[in-house]
């Protein structure tokens, strides 16, 4: 009957002491329909068990054999816990319900097992589910599939993993097109795209549960006018830990992880257990801190966006969250891993490193009390994931091109995909494209003359086994010195990333030495010793987060807002004031522009507030416009909120330099010069399968899979320009690494509002920027007394307590200008730690 639980569960939830949640009714009275749901719930509502009660209820009245149940999670280790929380009910009813997770770490003798013999509920990840569409089993295996359910859509939709998924349950929908589609998620900015993503017919939304409890910490003393690691605070989080019973130490980046566990483990004073927990570590140690966890044996964590999703960790008390969260969705996914019970509320501390991120901490609780959940929405799907996915239904058994476009194109995020772009695909995976066809290698489909498409042959059915997945780890380069012959010195290793943002001429420092970037040629940035102006410092993509376009929005009308300043701190009310008494305050819907000399530069400082990676891209538009006109730019830096230029040359047409036009010829110009297109295709190469990193019997080394797409991406340039993982690559590289929909947005909402400030010293807004800047220049430890004394010397001349230094003109000569340099990043280099700790600390 609708509307209530058979006898057997009903006692069950009556022993634990519990009574069903009405969303939880919902869900089952929505199965009973045969309806497929969107379930939004906060966090610790139960959408676990919701999601489940219906198979659960289901199999208990007619148990069956055969697969009924699919979960599909973005974590292997939150399939692994569902597995665990499931157990339990099962168990305890004396359900006979079989209940198994298969990931990338279940064992070979399992996953043959479960073939054999499937599970009644099986709990997986887009990968593994990508194989097992892959297989020629499959249709067998999932005849009797009854219900799909698909956990933190919110965290998959929109990425390639999500459009991975999206194919494959698209393909589900054939092999089993009577099984339902259930979608979970706490927090949702899009609720009509991910409902259309998850294939749903109605939608169930629950009231929010108690508002959360966020509060700020800041250090004791002067607050920093910049950095991002907020190691200052390290003693208030200490004292934090110690007044809780558990608590998540959320950080942003990977290094910030190790570098905040550093700091508290010598304040550890009483041996409190207290791990760490991020995506690097070894898989072995990160279970172990798990399970330390979920047995309560922790009483804290300091972790990353690797603890961000749903596993239940009960007993989590509080979450501090050092850093700006860069969003207020992303804020209320991660205050949700405290007490992780609807009814109750959760607590939360944010730990701001800098005046900045105190305007963004304050601007995102605003957010958290509006429930103005922020976010892009889902994008429309990779080509190269398709590519992927259409050599995948190969290896099951043939089709008809018309057959598998109808499928594809019920998956949301292809569902405006083109007939012309899915045959391009289809052609690249078949034979490599008209460029490549010559080569027996890329020819992996056959077409029969009926115009079925088959596996070439077993041995391409299984390296694309071996290769699926859409996650390309960043690749590092060897730094080398170049010699009369050969290579010379080799330094270390670089992320490429960073390099991709040089151009020949380039300096940076590394390894302690001051080096012109030459070329990257295989898997080695080469160099020479020297070079001139000012040196750019290794940066790793791990660190870009840049906040979302709503609270960026948040953090302008802050500003505007002089009567909300007492939410502030007093340093910050008094900088506020300051600079509206020297300058003027960044508009909501204009761009500010502040240009002033110093020594014997000029700046330009812009207040965009559109992300690190929309200012980097901006950043090097910019400086290719300035060295145009004239301005002979020396280099930039780019943060969260702010563009900062200096040059030779005052800039005196600021408008010009912020025109729309610079999205056309100088973006593609900079693009061809760059190295991002190559290493965004590469990317691009390996998801599609045109190079596979695994094969039968042997794996190639980063090494050879640059080598081979380089190669590669060189031909197709010459010879087929349209080429569909050219134009994959494009795509990725305007919507990622640049964000040009960012930059768009902005200088279209700027047009006719540039306010350009001319002044005749630094502003005090502008002076965590300059900060930045002396912080990229420092050469070597002996350096760092003399940029503590500049940083002080530039906040006094900012508040107005010194006087600026004489400006001294530069006479422009030719052979004085060089390229611009790309944009500088704002972490030191790897294996410094204390030298990042002590220039982080300078306020």
């Amino acid at each position: 009957m609708a509307g209530t639980l058979p006898e057997q569960f009903g006692a069950w939830f009556a022993a634990q002491g519990w009574t069903p949640r009405p969303h939880q009714m919902a869900m089952l009275d929505a199965a009973r329909a045969g309806d497929s749901v969107l379930l939004i719930a906060p966090t610790g509502g139960g959408k676990t068990l919701a999601g489940f009660l219906p198979s659960l209820v289901d199999l208990a009245a007619d148990p069956r054999p055969g697969l009924h149940t699919l979960y599909i999670s973005p974590l292997k280790a939150l399939a692994t816990d569902i597995a665990r929380n499931l157990t339990r009910p099962v168990q305890e009813m004396g359900l006979a319900i079989t209940v198994e997770a298969r990931t990338g770490d279940t064992p070979a003798n399992r996953r043959a097992r479960q073939k054999a013999n499937p599970p009644h509920i099986l709990l997986t990840t887009p990968e593994s589910l990508a194989v097992l569409i892959s297989l020629p089993d499959a249709p067998a295996f999932f005849a009797t599939l009854n219900c799909i359910v698909m956990d933190e859509v919110h965290a998959l939709a929109g990425t390639k993993r999500g459009d991975q998924l999206a194919l494959g349950v698209a393909r589900l929908r054939v092999l089993a097109p009577n099984a339902r589609r259930v979608g979970l998620s706490a927090t949702v900015a899009h609720p009509d795209a991910i409902q259309a993503f998850t294939g749903a017919s109605r939608r169930i939304e629950i009231a929010d549960g108690a508002p959360p409890d966020i509060g700020i910490t800041l250090p004791e003393g002067r607050l920093s006018w910049s950095g991002h690691m907020g190691l200052e605070a390290a003693p208030q989080i200490m004292a934090h830990i110690l007044d809780a019973g558990m608590t998540i130490v959320f950080v942003n980046t990977r290094a910030q992880a190790e570098l905040i566990f550093q700091a508290l483990w010598k304040l550890n004073d009483t041996t409190l257990p207290i791990a760490l927990h991020h995506g690097s570590l070894e898989v072995d140690q990160r279970r172990k801190v798990e399970a330390a966890m979920a047995a309560g044996n922790l009483r804290a964590v300091v972790a990353t966006s690797s603890l961000d999703l749903g596993i239940d960790w009960g007993g989590v008390d509080q979450v501090i969250q050092v850093g700006a969260p860069k969003g207020v969705s992303r804020l209320l996914q991660r205050v949700g891993r405290a007490n992780h019970r609807m009814d109750e509320t959760s607590k939360a501390i944010l730990v701001p490193a800098n005046r900045f991120e105190v305007l963004e901490c304050e601007a995102a609780i605003l957010g958290v009390a509006a429930r103005e959940l922020d976010g892009d929405p889902p994008r429309p799907g990779g080509l190269d994931v398709l590519a992927q996915h259409l050599l995948g239904l190969a290896c099951s058994a043939p089709f008809l091109p018309d057959d598998a476009y109808t499928e594809v194109v019920t998956a949301a995020p292809y569902a405006a995909l083109s007939r012309a772009d899915f045959d391009d695909v289809l052609r690249f995976v078949e034979d490599g494209g008209y460029a490549l066809q010559a080569y027996d290698q890329w020819k992996k489909l056959f077409r029969d003359s009926e115009n079925r498409m088959h596996v070439r042959n077993a041995r391409t059915a299984a390296a694309h086994r071996m290769n699926i997945g859409t996650i390309v780890e960043a690749t590092l380069l060897k730094v080398r010195l170049t010699a009369k012959r050969g290579f010379g010195q080799t330094l270390g290793e670089i992320e490429e990333y960073f390099v991709n943002l040089l151009r020949p001429g380039d300096t940076f420092m590394f390894a302690g030495r001051l080096l012109r970037f030459i070329r990257v040629r295989e898997m080695a940035c080469e160099c020479m010793e020297g070079g001139d102006g000012d040196p750019m410092v290794p940066a790793y993509e791990g660190g870009r987060m840049p906040l979302t376009t709503n609270l960026a929005d948040r953090v302008r009308g802050l500003l505007q807002a002089p009567e909300k300043w007492e939410l502030f701190p007093e340093q910050v009310r008094d900088w506020l004031r300051l600079q509206r008494g020297v300058s003027r305050m960044p508009g909501r819907n204009d761009l500010l522009v502040e240009t002033f000399p110093r020594g014997d530069r000029w700046y330009l400082v812009a207040y965009c507030f559109e992300g690190r990676n929309a200012h980097q891209t901006l950043g090097m538009l910019i400086t290719k416009r300035m060295e145009r006109f004239g301005y002979a730019p020396l280099g930039f830096v780019a943060t969260d909120y702010v563009l900062g230029v200096w040059s030779m040359n005052p800039a005196r047409n600021v408008a010009a330099l912020f025109d729309q036009d610079m999205l056309g010829d100088d973006l593609e110009s900079w693009m061809a010069d760059s190295s991002m297109l190559k290493r965004t295709f590469r990317n691009v190469a390996v998801i599609a399968g045109l190079i596979q990193r695994n094969l039968p019997g042997a794996e190639k080394n980063r090494r050879q899979v640059t080598v081979n797409s380089d190669l590669i991406y060189d031909v197709l340039r010459r010879h087929q320009s349209d080429h569909i993982l050219l134009r994959a690559a494009r795509t990725d590289a305007a919507s990622g690494l640049i964000d040009v929909g960012r930059i768009a947005g902005m200088l279209a909402r700027v047009k006719g509002h540039i306010v350009h400030m001319v002044l005749s010293r630094v502003s005090p807004l502008a002076v965590p920027v300059l900060l930045e800047i002396g912080r990229e220049s420092v050469r070597s430890d002996t350096d760092e007394d003399s940029m503590l004394a500049e940083a002080e010397a530039i906040i006094a001349e900012a508040t107005g307590e010194a006087e600026p230094p004489p400006h001294v003109p530069v006479i422009h000569r030719a052979n004085m200008v060089r390229r611009p340099t790309g944009a500088l990043q704002t972490t030191l280099p790897r294996g410094k730690p204390v030298r990042r700790r002590q220039a982080d600390l300078f306020s």
